[in-house]
């Protein structure tokens, strides 16, 4: 019986073993078909941030992810966060379903979208959302985007962060060879509470088009952020990039003081000033690159196209079309096209194109001729300024060179051109030795805005004009009366700047006017005006004043306003050619019959001169500008001796006091 038993337990031990020697294999046949299968997806996508499966649901998951939840964290003082080690990415699944994931923030780096993707906005195309359309719970987020950043945030966050944009370059600029061993740059970005969606595309934009031996790293600069997800989210997604560190203000900064942040935080011997709403297109960066190469005193900007700041279409510029930058007599940073001799140079029209002042969002500076310049003005505030004065700087005219800035973060441009705005740099480097050059084959697109979405507070009233002021100060010499009378000469509390004139002193600068007379003879010079000042009717103490009328047409008309003897938009140059004109704006009888409007120079007179005749009248095709009887508007109306015909300048000729402080 004892024997029965036991061979009985035998046989059931037998059997145990064998079916678990069974399971065994079948669990191990089925991890070699699982890796096998993850092999073959991965040897057929690779990407270089993680692994692009196959499924076409990888076309929305381009579009859209999922959201961390961000949790509000305290300001810390201002410290570095170097990427972490690279960690490898996880295999995030599809969304269930278009609206599961519409307006949430990608988490994780999504992968690269090509030629043959379809979501919004690739191609660079524009993505139409009709708010009308939407719930009201949505239509809540679409008009909190836009009140948050000036720029349509709803569709951003529809369209990847990484999307594709097709090349923008033309002839020569793709087959163009470049130097042996460029220099490495690294790439600046300050930021102050910006979208998620479009921070994450500046800089995916950044790594996806730049080669990786060129690019050092990317510095990104949180000037005071105070929205959550730009804290521990924004770290932890980063990080994954390998190549990003973050510098964090302990306090509101401004653009100029954020920059600098970012050159100490930086390494490479190229520094690389972009803003934080961009996207870099193919072979940006190595024309940049190539120029400081073969002269470490060129200051290279690229062309700057326009992304729409309501449906983010890509507005591509042709190279003959690109405009230069300039400024008048108030310091205003604007366009204009560059000169007939510029246009016929050598190598056009892709050659680089000279540049008297840049706009201050985007340039690349080698960071030795950039300390030689002594970095930026840190006594100015927030931003402005800083770009006309780093133009001032740079050199004599040598063809292939001119320089040309980008907009600050917080500058807010028109929909399709950068605004009017102070300028800061540029003459600094002409003056001191440096070149401002465009670079033709180098584009990268800017989401231009109508206003500005940023608020910030100083202990100066007006600190764009503080900065203007310690720029003039500095570099114009006594052309700065010109500034000071578009002001009224109130100069108030600029600061010192000693340390300022001093480095000017030290670099051996040219003259200002050397620097009118070379790099910008086309602009118009106050000295050689036949009258200035505001323009007051005799029939009382009203003066013609700039744009009071609404736009007809998109352009301005001239109004009348009580005299404030304030200067600005009631102060008003007789050049001799016949122009009533205000920086670059000249009165222009053609857009309404009996009218006068405030047009664009052209220089050849016709609607655009006036007469002021030895009897206070100004006349124009024999007629005579009249204030109206009810004092509310200008109309050119026969002449007949009448006091409302009557005007005088406050300056004949021009006079400059030589008292520039009140």
């Amino acid at each position: 019986m004892r024997v029965l038993l036991r061979r009985k337990k035998i046989l059931f031990i037998g059997i145990l073993s064998t079916l678990g020697f069974i399971l065994l294999i079948q669990l191990h046949n089925l991890r070699s078909g699982i890796d096998s299968s993850n092999e073959k997806k991965s040897d057929q996508l690779p990407n270089d941030l993680g692994v692009k499966p196959r499924d076409s649901e990888w076309r929305k998951h381009d579009l859209i992810n999922n959201a961390p939840v961000h949790q509000p964290a305290a300001i810390e003082n201002m410290q570095v966060h170097n990427g972490q080690q690279p960690v490898d990415l996880p295999v995030l699944p599809a969304p269930r379903s278009i609206a599961e994931g519409l307006h949430l923030k990608p988490s994780l780096p999504p992968p690269k979208s090509d030629e043959h993707s379809t979501g919004p906005g690739e191609g660079g195309a524009g993505y139409s959302v009709k708010r009308d359309s939407l719930s009201k719970e949505e239509q809540v987020k679409y008009d909190q985007g836009f009140q948050d950043n000036a720029f349509n945030q709803y569709v951003s966050d529809l369209i990847s962060v990484r999307r594709y944009l097709p090349d923008y370059r033309e002839g020569t600029c793709k087959t163009q060879t470049f130097q042996r061993n460029l220099p490495q740059t690294a790439v600046v970005i300050c930021f102050h509470n910006e979208a998620w969606s479009v921070l994450l595309r500046s800089v995916h934009s950044v790594i996806d088009n730049s080669p990786p031996e060129l690019l050092k790293e990317i510095v990104l600069v949180d000037d005071f952020s105070d929205r959550g997800y730009l804290r521990e989210a924004l770290e932890e997604y980063m990080a994954r990039l390998k190549i990003v560190k973050i510098v964090r203000a302990k306090q509101r900064e401004g653009l100029i003081r954020a920059r600098m942040l970012g050159t100490r935080a930086s390494t490479a011997e190229v520094i690389t000033f972009l803003d934080s709403h961009i996207e870099c297109t193919k072979g940006w960066l190595e024309p940049l690159l190539d120029r400081i190469k073969a002269n470490k005193t060129n200051v290279v900007v690229p062309i700057i196209e326009v992304i729409s700041d309501k449906d983010f279409k890509y507005h591509g510029a042709a190279a003959q079309s690109v405009q230069v930058g300039g400024f008048d007599w108030n310091l205003i940073f604007h366009w204009h096209q560059p000169p007939t001799t510029d246009k016929l140079r050598p190598g056009a029209p892709y050659s680089p194109l000279r540049t008297p002042t840049m706009a201050g969002g985007l340039f690349s500076i080698s960071r030795d001729f950039f300390r030689d310049l002594g970095y930026y003005d840190e006594g100015m505030e927030v931003w402005g300024g800083e770009n006309l004065e780093l133009s001032f700087k740079f050199p004599p005219f040598i063809p292939h060179s001119y320089l040309f800035l980008v907009l600050p973060y917080s500058f807010t441009p028109s929909a399709h051109r950068p605004l009017d705005h102070k300028i800061t740099c540029p003459v600094q480097t002409w003056m001191c030795g440096g070149q401002l050059e465009t670079v033709l084959c180098s584009h990268v697109g800017h989401v231009f805005r109508s206003r500005s979405p940023y608020k910030w507070e100083s202990k100066f009233e007006s600190p764009l004009r503080r900065n203007s002021i310690r720029l003039a100060e500095v570099w114009l010499d006594d052309y700065k009366r010109f500034y000071y009378a578009q002001i009224g000469f109130q100069l108030g509390d600029y600061g010192d700047v000693s340390e300022r004139k001093a480095i000017r002193t030290r670099l051996k600068c040219k003259s200002f006017k050397w620097y009118l007379d070379n790099v910008y003879p086309e602009l118009f010079v106050p000295s050689n005006a036949l009258a200035s000042g505001d323009i007051e009717s005799y029939a009382g103490a009203h003066c013609v004043d700039a744009a009071l009328k609404a736009p007809k047409e998109g352009k301005l008309l001239v109004g009348i306003w009580p005299c404030h003897k304030q200067g600005g938009n009631q102060f008003w140059l007789l050049s001799p050619a016949g122009e009533i004109r205000r920086e670059n704006k000249c009165w222009d009888s053609g857009v309404e019959v009996g009218r006068v409007a405030l047009l664009d120079c052209h220089g050849a007179k016709g609607n655009q001169q006036f007469d002021y005749t030895a009897d206070d009248k100004i006349t124009h095709n024999g007629q005579c500008l009249q204030l109206s009887e009810d004092n509310r508007s200008l109309v050119l109306a026969t002449c007949n001796g009448s006091v409302r015909q009557r005007w005088k300048f406050s300056r004949k000729p021009f006079m400059p006091p030589d008292q520039t402080r009140n």
